[in-house]
């Protein structure tokens, strides 16, 4: 997936292949995912990529969301849904058939939804701003393409 490839490399963010996880770090603000035979369909190493880095579109020098939410409060559920969301549009515009990663916190988002019946509109705009974020920077190297061309 070229394109996908251009994508986070155009994203400024450091994005290292490694390990056996996918992740953000916030205060060191770099994301690691496994290389791509740890997955048993190559599209979802960019799908698990491209969702990692709808979380470092949030670091306080891009988008500055609240990052630093403790593993299964709702906050760190609001969190996962914006990245998701995020992959899923960025997925979308990128031509790639985008997949629910994470069944496991689905649990988490219905509680969060259950109690606020806006936060999927709140979900869905900041997942809308992590992907445009993303997509304009790879426009922008685009653009810097054609006219060194």
């Amino acid at each position: 997936m070229p394109i996908a490839e251009a994508v986070i490399a155009a994203s400024g963010v450091d994005f290292r292949i490694g390990g056996d996880k996918a992740y953000y770090v916030p205060s060191a603000d770099y994301v690691q995912v496994p290389p791509q035979p740890a997955f048993h369909e190559q599209i979802n190493f960019y799908r698990t990529a491209l969702h990692e880095l709808c979380h470092a579109s949030g670091h306080p020098s891009r988008l500055n969301r609240n990052l630093r939410n403790a593993f299964g409060s709702k906050d760190y559920a609001r969190e996962e849904l914006i990245a998701e969301m995020g992959s899923a549009f960025l997925c979308a515009a990128l031509g790639i058939v985008p997949t629910v990663r994470h069944a496991d916190y689905l649990a988490s988002w219905l509680d969060v939804l259950r109690e606020d019946n806006r936060a999927i509109f709140r979900a869905a705009s900041q997942a809308s701003k992590a992907a445009d974020w993303l997509l304009a920077r790879y426009a922008e190297t685009q653009d810097e393409g054609r006219e060194a061309a």
